[in-house]
């Protein structure tokens, strides 16, 4: 498709020779004569580009350029002027003119310009796109009270700099609660720096969140930054930080009261300016009772504490859940787009999600991809999902194992294979919900070859 242009000049001569440049460039050209009409023809018109004189009667160039980046923010501009000074330069540049251009105009340097300004738009069209989908993809969906009770504290505290301590059970979501302060804050334009603490070996954690120094340990070829001067002016992330061993704690509780790190092998402390949230499923009263979790620790993170709500405790949100799930799968995953039936929708709602959002989003993909017509019925929904006719672990067979051993590894096989894909193949948490250690799940996962299935 060919971009659009709006040529704005109040003289027909230079209107008419620049429209016969461009359209020879195979642009779709509109002229306007002042900037009131350059004003009701962009609405229309909706241009990738404008070329608008200085001087004007009536309403000048610059007001007019105000006036137009009023209704666009991303509009591109380019100025043009046969009396141009540095200071109307200057002053168009800072009201958001792309750039500034004098008659009698070059060819050449017009239709560098051109390319300039539609290859910017481009750009900056596709970064709203990308902020677009990457805000769909963790926002809250959901209109229940008790989703409500939650966004009604990530707006008062995000603008804040306090610290906040996120908890649920594994999949509810906090992530997005996370992100969602993030957006709320004033760094919303600075990092946003994950750390899960339960997926890196206790040995790792300090330097990965510290940094370290060449050759302070085995395997340290060079310098490295840690987590926290990754996020200096934004916000560092600690996801299951119930997880982190005692001895990083300690240091964590240092940079937290002095916001300064020091890499490991290294001397000099360096200043970081970091917002810290944290997230959790285990209650750090009974860790700290153990003494698995510093209490000063706590009370260093959990200035404000948000709860996220477990699925069954907002199941009305199911339906929402479903179509924007769909919507978003077919659109990103490639799987086919279809409707839920009202019947189909009855039994999710129905269902007591122990996996929460994680396990209905696993659930709706596997129906969109499964189900055989273009509307998923109940009956899909009993076939597919654990727990009706086609979903539950089919037992192993008895009369095909010789010995009981033999049962048994087959059972247990299955047995882990269906937690695994309840939890997305995720191992920390597959582990933590077996009361498991994560080495032995690793290890069993080697001995039956469990791998994740080809999607």
């Amino acid at each position: 498709m060919s971009h659009r242009v709006l040529i704005v000049d109040d003289e027909a001569g230079i209107r008419q020779a620049l429209k016969q440049v461009l359209e020879y460039e195979d642009l779709v050209v509109r002229v306007a004569a002042s900037g009131g009409e350059a004003i009701t023809v962009y609405s229309e018109f909706r241009p990738q580009l404008v070329f608008l004189d200085v001087k004007m009667a009536g309403l000048d160039g610059l007001e007019t350029l105000s006036r137009l980046r009023g209704l666009d923010p991303r509009a591109q501009i380019v100025m043009i002027s046969g009396h141009g000074t540095i200071a109307t330069a200057v002053e168009a540049t800072q009201r958001g003119a792309f750039d500034f251009l004098e008659k009698p105009l070059d060819t050449d340097r017009l239709l560098l310009t051109v390319r300039n300004a539609l290859a910017h738009a481009e750009l900056v069209g596709e970064n709203a796109r990308l902020r677009e989908a990457a805000e769909s993809r963790y926002q809250m969906v959901g209109t229940s009270p008790a989703l409500e009770a939650v966004r009604v504290l990530v707006a008062k505290v995000g603008p804040t700099a306090a610290r906040v301590l996120i908890t649920g059970e594994n999949g509810t979501g906090t992530e997005l609660v996370a992100r969602g302060l993030h957006e709320a804050s004033p760094r919303r334009d600075r990092a946003f720096v994950e750390v899960n603490c339960a997926a890196i070996p206790s040995e790792l954690i300090e330097s990965e969140l510290f940094g370290h120094m060449k050759g302070s340990f085995t395997g340290a070829f060079a310098d490295r930054a840690g987590k926290f001067e990754q996020a200096d002016g934004g916000t560092l992330f600690l996801d299951e930080v119930g997880d982190m061993s005692l001895s990083a704690q300690a240091k964590l509780l240092r940079v937290l009261q002095e916001g300064v790190v020091t890499r490991i092998g290294g001397s000099k402390p360096v200043q970081v300016d970091v917002r810290v949230l944290a997230a959790t499923n285990k209650n750090l009263e009974s860790e700290i009772a153990e003494g698995r979790f510093r209490e000063d620790l706590l009370y260093r993170l959990n200035v404000v504490p948000i709860e996220v709500p477990a699925l069954r405790d907002r199941l009305e949100d199911v339906p929402a859940l479903v179509t924007h799930f769909a919507g978003s799968l077919a659109a990103s995953a490639g799987v086919p787009g279809k409707q839920f039936a009202a019947d189909a929708m009855a039994r999710l709602q129905a269902r007591a999600w122990p996996g929460n959002v994680r396990e209905l989003r696993n659930a709706v993909e596997r129906a969109l991809i499964l189900a055989p017509g273009k509307v998923v019925t109940a009956a899909d929904v009993d076939r597919l999902l654990p727990g009706g006719d086609g979903g539950a672990p089919v037992p192993p067979a008895t009369d095909g194992a010789p010995t009981f051993e033999t049962f048994r590894q087959d059972a247990e096989k299955q047995f882990l294979a269906q937690r695994l894909r309840e939890h997305d193949w995720n191992v920390a948490e597959t582990a933590r919900a077996l009361k498991m250690p994560r080495s032995n799940l690793y290890k069993k996962m080697e001995r039956y070859r469990l791998t994740r299935e080809p999607t």
